[in-house]
């Protein structure tokens, strides 16, 4: 099982969702640590190569942005609450940047 990175405020936005949407989106993650697929999900390519999105539906609409294509863990670049149709373009701009710092760090190791 692949140990999950935190990138940013990830986790404590996650904490921060009710109680029914942060089990599910436990429960997805533990999924994805061991190499299977999200119930709902699709890829971010606007966010950065190999990053997806899952969807969690409690009534109320939440997402994870995450990568996972490398061995080492599975990187959580953002979480939120959904709150329109269309996901805020602030929402994707903060993924990306964590996306781009994420990749700078890996090519200084």
């Amino acid at each position: 099982m692949k140990p999950v990175v935190w990138l940013g405020d990830s986790r404590a936005r996650v904490k921060d969702f009710p109680g029914d949407a942060r089990r599910v989106t436990g429960y997805e993650l533990e999924k994805i640590q061991d190499g299977r697929e999200p119930a709902d999900w699709k890829p971010m390519p606007s966010v950065g190569l190999g990053v997806m999105e899952v969807r969690v539906w409690t009534g109320d609409a939440f997402r994870l942005i995450y990568l996972a294509k490398f061995a080492e863990a599975v990187y959580v670049l953002h979480a939120f609450q959904k709150k329109s149709e269309k996901t805020a373009q602030a929402d994707i701009e903060l993924a990306r940047r964590r996306f781009r710092a994420l990749n700078e760090e890996r090519r200084r190791r």
